[in-house]
């Protein structure tokens, strides 16, 4: 049947999809736009699945924190090229699913996945998203967190790095909490205090200590103590209160926060593009 440039106009700008694609669906479908529209879905799968197994590493990070400090939320969105993570309509939909995360307290990526926006699941805007852009689109990572803390927020500039703090208590001074988040961007600790790492980090840290010791001729009993002191410059590498504040070398981040009256931190979270953890 003969379809109309206005009905492949419209259904462009219902699906965003591309011209010849909306005037084929449009005729498969005998001009039926419901089943246009379920085709041009078919096809974004296609083009996903087809794309499933190209890299996508660029994208966003964005969070969001509740008024009182009381939750926060994080999402990573991610895209092929860096071109897209700058478009506009991209950064928006990264901001609608954040949102549902945070609504709706999502704790896991599939269940993201499965709740709705406007009547279509967030899969199928992932879906309808790369039919529309033609590149690998995923959701990467969500962090949605309430664990009775203050919660402080921290975006670095492009959006490819973004971090989480709770503290134990309230943080009256923003800028503070920002220092801190900032300080975990920057130095990316591992724990928040030495007795959150995990013993076998601990174990592999002393045996490497050792060894080396052990290899420059040092006696056992030497090395098993010099690798003590080896251990603790690995915790004020890697462990955030006792790291040196970047701002200020000569106190740790823990002294910094009892010097300025604000309480110490509780958890992190730090997304990174492409990182696993």
């Amino acid at each position: 049947m003969s379809i109309s440039a206005k009905d492949v106009k419209e259904l462009r700008e219902q699906t965003g999809a591309g011209m010849m694609d909306c005037k084929k669906a449009l005729q498969e479908a005998d001009g039926d736009f419901d089943k246009a529209i379920e085709i041009l879905r078919k096809q974004g799968q296609k083009l996903s699945e087809k794309r499933a197994d190209r890299e996508a590493n660029q994208g966003l990070i964005v969070t969001r924190v509740s008024d009182d400090g009381s939750e926060a939320a994080a999402l990573e969105i991610n895209c092929e090229t860096d071109f897209v993570a700058r478009n506009e309509d991209f950064q928006n939909r990264a901001k609608q699913f954040l949102d549902i995360v945070f609504e709706n307290k999502i704790q896991s990526v599939d269940e993201l996945l499965e709740e709705k926006l406007d009547d279509l699941t967030v899969a199928d805007h992932l879906k309808d998203m790369v039919s529309k852009i033609g590149e690998k689109i995923k959701i990467g990572r969500i962090v949605f967190a309430n664990s009775g803390g203050h919660y402080i927020s921290y975006i670095h500039p492009g959006n490819q790095l973004g971090v989480l703090v709770e503290f134990e208590g309230e943080v009256n001074d923003e800028e503070i909490g920002k220092d801190v988040a900032m300080q975990v961007a920057a130095m990316n600790p591992i724990a928040v205090t030495k007795d959150d790492v995990d013993s076998s980090v601990v174990e592999q840290e002393l045996e490497i200590a050792k060894e080396q010791l052990l290899n420059e001729g040092k006696p056992e009993e030497i090395a098993e103590k010099a690798a003590q002191g080896k251990l603790r410059r690995f915790y004020e590498e890697r462990v955030l209160l006792q790291q040196k504040f970047v701002k200020d070398n000569s106190l740790s981040v823990e002294e910094y926060l009892k010097e300025q009256s604000t309480p110490l931190v509780k958890s992190f979270h730090r997304l990174q593009l492409g990182e696993d953890s």
